[in-house]
């Protein structure tokens, strides 16, 4: 009788425990958590090599960027005109390197004259926007809110005198930070040539080479995963720079035709900001908002329009032929996700936050449509069987 207890308490251990899928899924969730804690606690040991990612990771990831831009090139030149990788590579490198010395001859100098310049006469622009704020608040209107207004005016210019005189004494504290930055950035261009030419070179074998490491029957999909991930992530790059350029020469263009000044630098930093979907292109925009409110309410109209064509021309010609839909993302899950990332991780996490989403996403769903395959759960009813369900059965 005990015999047929203890196996009767066996049989039930083994069906809602061991065979059964959500058991075994908590087990494993537990065992992840676990293992997270286990590194956590562990964390010293580990320290050596997250200097040592820290230390590559720049030089790679400026090298991956630029791979991105001119390896398309070396295989078009390599597949189409048989012209061997290394010769490619080396055209690219003279051109990059031409292009490199007329910026710094050229566009350089006109940034760097504009920047000296507005930082020059940025005292003389806030008196006149003070004097205009000062006027418009005489107005007989704001008689009943003038002394809010007057005290915000002055909580705000304490706030920005103490957040200063806070950034000059940090970067006192941090000299020593700062000469790290300045010699990371010397080791990047130093070292992130070499990197790109390797990487120019024998990225095409990388595929081949991690696939060889998966087991032989998934050699296939897992192949077939790297190709999708790289491919998002090149396209995204590839879009995002691709548009940020044309989005530096329209308003260069649009400025220039205005007369606005220090119209280049404003439109190289529209550039730059573009990188960061949705809100870059209007963070830019403030300060030409800002000079064109001290200049004369016609500049600001003509900074208005000139906006509205960039916007027009980026939404509906430029990003759509660029980047189209190869991201398949809903605007309100991107507006969601920047959110969530700059509150997670900053500046780096905006930057980031689309592609590794892009990442994750392709290795999840493939996941989970292999998943679907080997589930009893997802298991589709034919036509027939559902047409012999609905049958009344016949009686014996």
């Amino acid at each position: 009788m005990e015999v047929k207890k203890h196996h009767h308490t066996s049989n039930i251990f083994v069906k809602w425990f061991l065979n059964n899928r959500f058991s075994i899924a908590l087990l494993n969730i537990l065992l992840f958590f676990l293992i997270i804690l286990v590194f956590n606690q562990i964390s010293f040991v580990l320290n050596p090599f997250w200097t040592f990612f820290n230390a590559i990771l720049p030089p790679v990831l400026v090298a991956s960027i630029q791979y991105y831009l001119m390896n398309p090139v070396v295989d078009w030149m390599e597949k189409k005109l048989k012209v061997p990788r290394i010769i490619t590579i080396i055209l690219l490198f003279v051109i990059v390197l031409g292009g490199l010395i007329w910026i710094i001859n050229t566009l350089i100098p006109i940034i760097q004259h504009q920047t000296d310049s507005l930082i020059k006469n940025w005292p003389t622009y806030w008196q006149d926007a003070q004097k205009g704020f000062e006027k418009m608040i005489r107005d007989p209107r704001l008689n009943g809110v003038r002394g809010g207004i007057n005290h915000a005016i002055s909580d705000a210019q304490t706030k920005m005198f103490k957040t200063g005189q806070d950034s000059f004494n940090l970067a006192l504290s941090n000299l020593s930070s700062a000469v790290n930055v300045i010699t990371m950035i010397f080791m990047t261009l130093l070292t992130a040539p070499f990197v790109l030419f390797f990487m120019l070179k024998d990225g095409h074998r990388l595929n081949p080479y991690v696939t060889k490491f998966a087991p032989q029957r998934l050699q296939p999909s897992f192949s077939s995963l790297l190709s999708d991930i790289n491919g998002a992530v090149a396209a995204y790059i590839r879009g995002q720079i691709t548009v940020a350029f044309w989005v530096v020469v329209m308003f260069a263009i649009g400025y220039s035709i205005i007369g606005l000044n220090y119209g280049i630098t404003l439109a190289v930093l529209a550039g730059i900001l573009n990188m960061i979907p949705y809100f870059g292109t209007f963070i830019a925009f403030v300060p030409a908002i800002i000079l064109g409110l001290i200049n004369s309410p016609m500049m600001l109209v003509k900074i208005l329009i000139v906006f509205a064509i960039e916007q027009t021309l980026e939404g509906r010609v430029i990003s759509p032929l660029v980047m189209g839909n190869k991201m398949n993302m809903n605007p309100v899950t991107t507006i969601l996700l920047l959110i969530g990332a700059s509150a997670v991780a900053g500046l780096w996490g905006v930057i980031f936050a689309i592609p590794v989403y892009a990442v994750v996403k392709i290795i999840v769903t493939r996941l989970f449509n292999y998943y679907r395959k080997i589930s009893n759960l997802y298991e589709e009813i034919s036509v027939s069987d559902n047409d012999n369900d609905l049958k009344p059965k016949e009686s014996n």
